[in-house]
């Protein structure tokens, strides 16, 4: 009877998996995932390291979410307990493993599973074949642009000094006739698993650097790296309504992948230079234009340029005043990905007169003496007046 005894006293020992997880029984499979993450983070030994109890704890949940985790085994927890998975106990017996379920994997693989990312391995590269190589990296360049092209759009041409794959071996590494061989260490696979304590973690295989392959007879040409360095002249198609800090993303442009590996991208980053007469607000376009007194004074007509290479007729209002703005609409720039345009704002400013002769000055004095019997300046008439009251004059 000694056993049956030291078996119940060590079942009863176990702390209750929903516990340990804090789950209801009745919780989903997306819910025990999101309660063992934050134990598991919470108790791993990386961030409480010398800590018996917490190493202890990480064990527990590991060991709740593993049974937890497959329907099988959560079923026959739910009906017997701890008793399902002891040796000799329900469903199975010493040669079945822990009552007849497979735990070969380990609490290593569980957590692999759950933060293999973070760990740099993962469920997602344990199959079987040639590991895929490494995807070429993405690059960047910055290309300027002047404002009337981000209005029309233009092409481009770039030259991209890069990494390309080998001509000579088809970004093999190996020399022409030849093919890189298996990787002996692990076996073609580009990972190998690493044992640290209790924890086994995956990681690239340092023999063949997570090829998968090792490369005895290398190309020349490139010396088994499989890429080169080289110029690519490429056009970039710049679409109407660009703005500044635009990204322009050509697929496949950018670093041959490693092996043979698909590659990265090309981002193209525009940078639309200021103008010497417009000024940018998203699609609306502002410019400042000077006009003479006399125009301000009887009024006129006036051309003004647009981004578009035009001009257009501007009419100025008899008496039009310094800062007076003008909406001209649809005059604006181009608006991404649409056919609409925005506005253009003239703000007009009075340019006082210089370097005036002998006979000019005569008739502005003349011109002062009539309008102030006139008051023809009642903005000017009205501010002296505010003067004169604020200091009781």
């Amino acid at each position: 009877m000694t056993p049956f005894l030291c078996l119940s006293e060590n079942l009863m020992s176990k702390a209750d998996y929903y516990e340990l997880l804090g789950v209801s029984r009745d919780a989903s499979a997306d819910d025990l995932k999101k309660a063992y993450r934050k134990q598991a983070m919470k108790y791993h030994p990386d961030r409480n390291p010398g800590d018996q109890a917490a190493e202890h704890k990480f064990k527990e949940v590991s060991e709740a979410y593993d049974i937890l985790r497959d329907d099988q085994k959560r079923a026959a927890y739910d009906r017997y307990g701890h008793a399902a998975f002891e040796q000799g106990g329900m469903g199975g017996g010493a040669g079945a493993g822990m009552g007849g379920f497979d735990f070969s994997g380990g609490f290593g693989d569980i957590f692999e599973e759950m933060f293999g990312e973070i760990l740099g391995g993962g469920a997602g590269r344990r199959g079987g074949g040639r590991a895929a190589g490494q995807r070429g990296a993405d690059l960047r360049y910055d290309l300027d642009i002047t404002l009337e092209e981000s209005f029309k759009g233009a092409e481009k041409t770039i030259k991209v000094a890069t990494l390309v794959s080998c001509e000579e071996c088809h970004g093999s590494g190996a020399a022409p006739g030849t093919e890189p061989a298996v990787c002996s260490t692990c076996g073609g696979q580009g990972r190998v698993r690493v044992q640290q304590g209790f924890f086994t973690i995956e990681r690239a295989c340092p023999a063949c650097n997570g090829a998968g392959q090792v490369i005895k007879d290398p190309c020349k040409k490139c010396h088994g790296a499989g890429r080169i360095r080289k110029e690519r002249t490429l056009v970039v198609a710049i679409p109407a309504g660009v703005e500044n800090g635009t990204r322009i993303r050509l697929t496949g442009e950018g670093e041959a992948g490693v092996h043979g590996a698909r590659p990265g991208d090309l981002y193209v980053i525009l940078e639309v230079a200021s103008h010497s007469f417009f000024r940018r607000d998203g699609a609306n376009l502002h410019c400042r234009v000077p006009i003479s007194m006399t125009m301000a004074t009887l009024g006129g007509k006036m051309d003004v340029p647009v981004i578009d290479g035009t001009k257009t007729e501007v009419e100025v209002k008899a008496g039009t005043q310094s800062g007076h703005q003008q909406r001209l609409r649809g005059k604006g720039m181009s608006v991404l990905r649409s056919t609409s345009h925005g506005d253009l704002y003239v703000e007009l400013f009075v340019e006082t007169p210089v370097r005036l002769n002998k006979r000019q000055k005569e008739l502005l004095e003349e011109f002062a003496i009539e309008a102030e019997k006139n008051k023809t300046s009642p903005e000017s008439e009205s501010f002296l007046d505010r003067v004169k009251n604020m200091f009781g004059a």
